[in-house]
């Protein structure tokens, strides 16, 4: 499954979190049209196997896309978690705390 994601990738971005992995894929439609499919990949140790979820995202809705998400963090950020250090993984992560793939 990972080598035919790839092979149908144009261009690829894995981000790795904690028990989750994100894959940010774009792809290319028959007609050379391009658009972005986001997977959420959490590994079931008990079962060996990987749960996956995935959003398709057109080129069309990319804006709308943005906006929501940066509003809707923004309201997380500031008005559910204001006390919460949202850089305190980003710092582990770039300290070599975390192991990086």
């Amino acid at each position: 499954m990972e080598e035919n994601r790839e092979q149908n990738s144009i261009f690829s971005k894995r981000v790795k979190a904690g028990k989750r992995t994100y894959f940010f894929d774009v792809r290319a439609t028959k007609s050379n049209d391009y658009f972005l499919t986001i997977t959420e990949s959490i590994r079931k140790f008990e079962e060996g196997n990987y749960v996956k979820s995935k959003i398709f995202l057109y080129k069309e809705d990319f804006n709308k896309f943005i906006e929501a998400l940066n509003e809707t963090i923004k309201h997380v950020k500031s008005e559910l978690l204001p006390e919460y250090n949202f850089d305190e993984f980003t710092r582990k992560e770039n300290n070599g705390d975390t192991p990086q793939g």
